[in-house]
């Protein structure tokens, strides 16, 4: 019979690092930031003198504007269109020059965060590197690996897993190293993913220790994924395969739970 079950497909993740020369990069940037900083301030000075005038060019025009409304005679038409006309183009650049003050404002703000960032650590933290010392032996490898998935070092116990089927790929052990990145991915509740390597112990290695398990966390993962026909089977599975097994009495049990109608929701009526 069959040693198999549905073995769901396990999504790959990217990972990104900082290249070596970061740090030197990060200085270079931050030297023509404070360059351009000086031509900013020098921008926005010059900025704010144009503003200065032009606001009392602004000025000078509506109090000639008013006293050509109050003018009287033939050419108070052409004096009051004339006083309008700079006061619409005096507005226009007060207004255009507010918004590039504005805006190299927040261009000066934004790159003095930045460089200030930067001078207080200029050179991005390297990686921590994994100074672990690892064991020569499959056995003590693979103990290793397991009390670092127990302490919740996860991240640290799945290389170690990936490790040991790189470096051991035939051991006797290869099952239960499958089965103990399956434990990792299962207590994230990543059930897939766990799927996939309970899936490798039942199909590729079922005379390992924990394949009687590997059965039994299959069918915890179909009924956490909605499928529960494919829990009773690693059930039923587990039972058959290894029936004198501690597992397969907890099998038994499992399979009554399951049978179990869910109550109606509400009640009797």
């Amino acid at each position: 019979m069959r040693r198999s079950i549905v073995i769901v497909t396990v999504a790959l993740a990217s990972g990104c690092f900082f290249p070596a020369d970061r740090g030197q990069l990060l200085e270079g940037r931050v030297d023509k930031l404070a360059d351009d900083n000086k031509k900013l301030k020098a921008t926005l000075e010059e900025t704010q003198g144009k503003l200065d005038a032009t606001t009392l060019q602004l000025k000078s025009a509506l109090e000639q504007l008013d006293q050509a409304s109050r003018t009287t005679g033939a050419n108070i038409g052409v004096k009051v269109d004339s006083a309008l006309q700079d006061v619409a183009t005096l507005r226009g650049q007060v207004e255009s020059y507010q918004f590039k003050l504005t805006e190299l404002e927040a261009k000066l703000a934004a790159a003095e965060k930045f460089a200030a960032s930067a001078a207080v650590n200029p050179r991005p933290e390297e990686p921590k590197k994994d100074e672990l010392k690892r064991p020569e032996e499959p056995k003590e490898f693979l103990k290793l690996a397991d009390e670092k998935a127990k302490a919740g070092d996860n991240e640290l116990a799945r290389r170690l897993y990936a490790e040991f089927m790189k470096k051991w790929p035939r051991d006797e052990l290869i099952g239960d190293a499958h089965f103990g990145l399956g434990e990792v991915h299962f207590l994230e509740t990543k059930c897939r993913e766990a799927l996939y390597e309970y899936g490798k112990v039942i199909q590729d290695h079922p005379k390992a220790k924990s394949a009687p398990m590997a059965y039994l966390r299959s069918a915890d993962c179909f009924k956490e994924l909605k499928m529960v026909d494919e829990a009773k089977l690693a059930l039923n599975e587990l039972i058959k395969q290894y029936a004198k097994s501690e597992q397969a009495k907890l099998a038994k049990t499992r399979l009554v739970e399951l049978d179990k109608k869910p109550a109606p929701k509400g009640g009797k009526k």
